[in-house]
């Protein structure tokens, strides 16, 4: 009720420090001057500063919020790892030549260390009112100090029992050089010198956080938790008994995760990607965090010692560092501190044990939506049925990430040893993932599976798994086409699309498109329907853009709808605007990057982009192209980005049945009308959150997507009644 009765923060982030493009004489623009496009690193940091607006959203339930802190703090932990990381290397390889928006890589670096450093000290403002907000509802975040005697010796028990043996103190002198520091590791810096001498010593302690050891220590009985690092700096006596402790100071690191090999020259994809993850260990640091009142002696050595430089590369961070790890707290059972319980529903399609393949062949295609719609009880089951059933010959999947517990990958082992003919493609080179990959991969080989790597110089990301089955009347081919990964956690949390189709045509492209990849021979290679990328998407997407700008040309109507993650190509954004100025209307929901500025007067004046954000990741691509009212409709793996359309192989597909393309055009509809979770994109790059009128409904489109399927289901269940072998999801319109 407090959260209801506050006020709505104000909901605006940051825009480009960029100039707005300037038409030329004649009225026309150069769509190649620079100020045409946004910086694709500043646009992310955008992202996350809508992310953390979320965090202060007193509208938002409080252990939710706590997530969304969470969130950010990994994301930018991720963002220095890989973007500032890159543009690190550019800058010592000597690269001077300028991005699409006219930045050198030092002008990116230093523009986004402006918006990493307001960002942090916005979030520390956001920790300490989530901590005090927190104690209202008896849940502390505290430190060795805030406590008591007895909790103190609760905590010293428990340090020495289950942490202290795993803790491996580091000396620093002439004797022992400045010990490796890891990627994204707690520290501790120690001076201290023995009791009758006057000369200090340094001491590094790393903070043992792992599978088994959390970072914040819960009390017994209570939500009380107490950062890792605060209970070993207040037992140092047990790491350096008879010793003086004259301070202690809490840093960490963050290490270049850009240490990609030359594929190509590579004789053993598997062994170069194993390298790589070594080299990754020992990369370059690219951060230092450090309090702001560490010793400035010991600040200036860690950077020196970390080959840093002291003003550009290290951040102060007040209070608790590495807020990442807050999602531990997150899950504690107060229902009124987060979203309203969503437990999604089995696909009404699927509600019955008979055979998923029947189903599927009757129907000719299914839409399944995660998470409102079960990913167990369809993609799984697909899986599941299909490493079972006798009459399933063949099975082919692709993986670029999946969860440790997989189920996918059982079903796969078990088709194997059910004799069935499997064959998977593994992207060994998915960042983050690459060493989980690699254990998938040898289990799967262990079992007699077919595994390749995909084709050399491209990732591996499109999302399909291709069933091969002998029906009634000959072989047939059964489908699914995602825009997420099989991963079943993620599914809980990512709102993601899947088509599961028996569409010959389909079939048949999904085989040419397995073919390339276990052997990665191109020429000739034809498809009927899919749209596979870096050969043909690119070039499908920009020839239905063309042809929406001659029917506005022609006086008809045109209309362009794209919801992706991000919008990056240089070529799709200079499309976009030649599309806005010849009239055709485009909408465009972009989670995080966006390169193109809509609004500008005579540029992209036809153009809005907004951004959705929720209880939800938004992680479904769909692209919709009006056709003169002959609608298209196409989903898949890819963003409309350079690395999709041209560095990695994707799979985008077409929505043909009419009740598939009202489900996606309801999916569009409800978020470009969202009044709560919506974000409207300025012409500048800044963004302004959407507040509902008194009139307007004020949940989120992701709040009336969970209430729209629900119902959905209800009219299923009520339509079998009277019809009980009916195809049920055709008739709930």
């Amino acid at each position: 009720e407090d959260a209801a009765e506050a006020p709505v923060p104000a909901r605006r982030t940051p825009g480009d420090p960029g100039d707005l493009p300037a038409p030329l004489p004649d009225g026309s623009f150069d769509l190649r001057d620079p100020a045409c496009f946004l910086n694709r690193e500043l646009t992310w940091l955008n992202f996350n500063c809508r992310v953390l607006a979320e965090a202060e959203d007193r509208r938002v339930p409080l252990l939710e919020r706590v997530k969304f802190l969470s969130i950010v703090s990994s994301n930018l932990d991720e963002f220095f790892m890989k973007r500032i990381g890159g543009l690190k290397q550019q800058v010592g390889a000597g690269v001077h030549k300028v991005t699409i928006d006219g930045r050198t890589p030092q002008q990116q670096i230093d523009e986004c260390s402006d918006v990493i450093r307001l960002l942090i000290d916005r979030k520390r403002h956001v920790f300490d009112e989530l901590v005090e907000e927190l104690a209202h509802h008896d849940i502390a975040v505290v430190e060795w100090e805030d406590l008591g005697p007895e909790d103190r010796e609760e905590l010293r028990r428990h340090y020495i029992e289950n942490i202290y043996p795993l803790v491996t103190p580091q000396a620093t002198d002439p004797a022992h050089p400045f010990p490796f520091v890891s990627n994204l590791s707690v520290n501790l810096l120690v001076t201290l010198r023995y009791a009758k001498s006057s000369e200090p010593s340094l001491a590094r302690v790393k903070v043992p956080v792992g599978e088994w050891t959390p970072r914040l220590l819960k009390l017994e009985g209570r939500n009380t938790f107490v950062t890792l690092e605060s209970v070993m700096a207040g037992n140092l006596d047990l790491l350096f008994p008879g010793m003086v402790v004259d301070s202690c100071e809490v840093f960490r690191v963050t290490r270049n995760a850009n240490t990609e090999l030359d594929e190509e020259k590579a004789d053993d994809l598997l062994m170069m990607i194993e390298e790589e993850l070594r080299e990754r260990r020992f990369a370059p640091v690219v951060r230092l965090e450090v309090a702001p009142d560490i010793d400035p002696v010991h600040r200036g050595m860690l950077a020196a010692e970390l080959g840093l430089d002291e003003e550009l590369d290290v951040f102060e961070v007040e209070g608790c560092m590495a807020l990442r790890d807050l999602m531990e707290i997150v899950s504690i059972d107060i229902p009124e501190l987060h979203d309203r319980p969503h437990h999604g529903i089995d696909h009404p399609d699927f509600g019955t044990p008979r055979n998923i393949f029947h189903t599927i062949r009757d129907l000719g295609s299914v839409l399944v939506h995660h998470p409102y719609e079960l990913f167990t009880t369809s993609v799984e089951r697909f899986l599941r049925e299909a490493s079972r059933d006798p009459k399933v010959l063949a099975i082919k999947m692709t993986i670029y990430r999946t969860s440790e517990d997989s189920r996918a990958i059982q079903y796969l082992l078990d088709a194997a040893r059910n004799g069935k003919q499997v064959a998977v493609v593994v992207e060994l080179k998915a960042r983050f993932d690459e060493a989980a990959n690699i254990r998938w991969a040898g289990r799967l080989e262990e079992a007699g599976i077919h595994v390749t790597y995909g084709v050399v110089g491209l990732k591996t990301h499109c999302k399909a798994v291709l069933v091969v089955r002998r029906d009634y009347d000959g072989l047939r081919r059964y489908v699914h086409v995602g825009t997420g990964n099989y991963h079943a956690g993620t599914a809980r949390l990512y709102s993601d699309l899947g088509l599961l189709t028996s569409d010959e045509e389909i079939g048949q492209d999904v085989t040419e498109l397995y073919n390339y990849l276990t052997t990665g021979y191109k020429p000739k290679r034809q498809y009927a329907k899919i749209l596979p990328a870096p050969k043909h998407l690119k070039r499908g997407l920009l020839e239905r853009i063309d042809r929406e700008i001659g029917h506005a040309e022609a006086g008809e109507v045109a209309l362009i709808r794209i919801k992706a993650n991000a919008l990056e190509d240089p070529d799709m954004t200079r499309a976009l605007y030649t599309a806005s100025m010849a009239g055709v209307k485009v909408e465009l929901i972009i989670r995080d990057t966006c390169r193109l500025r809509p609004g500008v007067p005579g540029l992209s004046e036809n153009i809005t982009v907004i951004s959705v954000l929720g209880r939800f990741l938004e992680h479904t691509r769909i692209y919709y192209f009006h056709n003169l009212g002959a609608e298209e409709y196409f989903i898949g793996s890819a963003d409309p980005m350079k690395r999709n359309l041209g560095s990695r192989v994707e799979c985008v597909a077409p929505v043909e049945e009419e009740a598939l393309r009202r489900e996606l055009q309801t999916i569009l509809d409800k978020q470009l009308a969202d009044r709560r979770g919506a974000w409207d994109m300025g012409p500048d790059g800044s963004y302004v959150g959407r507040t509902p009128e008194e009139e307007e409904i004020p949940e989120s489109s992701q709040e009336q997507l969970i209430d729209w399927y629900q119902s959905m289901q209800k009219e299923a269940r009520r339509l079998k009644k009277r019809k009980p072998k009916g195809l049920q999801r055709r008739n709930v319109r």
